[in-house]
């Protein structure tokens, strides 16, 4: 299972998003501090889920890194995180 896999896997079961999208961005890091051969360690993901309704924006991206703590402690060196309720994201969508 790779790594995104795996993030996909634990953020479904934590979070039951309306969507989910996670990109790895390794290539674009080569070189950099954290990468490794092999990519796997640099993501981008978008979060949209009714369980961060009334949950400040810093508590979204505290949930989603205790979600993913192993990940993040095996080979996971940076998750840019964007995390949305569903009407925040309708609101974006239609803008």
């Amino acid at each position: 299972m790779t790594m995104a896999e795996r993030i996909e896997a634990k953020l479904r079961d934590a979070f039951t998003p309306e969507r989910l999208e996670i990109a790895d961005d390794s290539h674009k890091h080569r070189g950099h501090s954290g990468w490794l051969p092999g990519g796997e360690t640099h993501f981008r993901v978008t979060v949209v889920s009714p369980v961060f309704e009334g949950v400040s924006r810093v508590q979204r991206q505290r949930m989603i890194h205790d979600a993913l703590s192993a990940e993040l402690a095996e080979r996971v060196h940076a998750l840019q995180l964007t995390a949305r309720t569903p009407a925040e994201d309708a609101r974006i969508a239609g803008a």
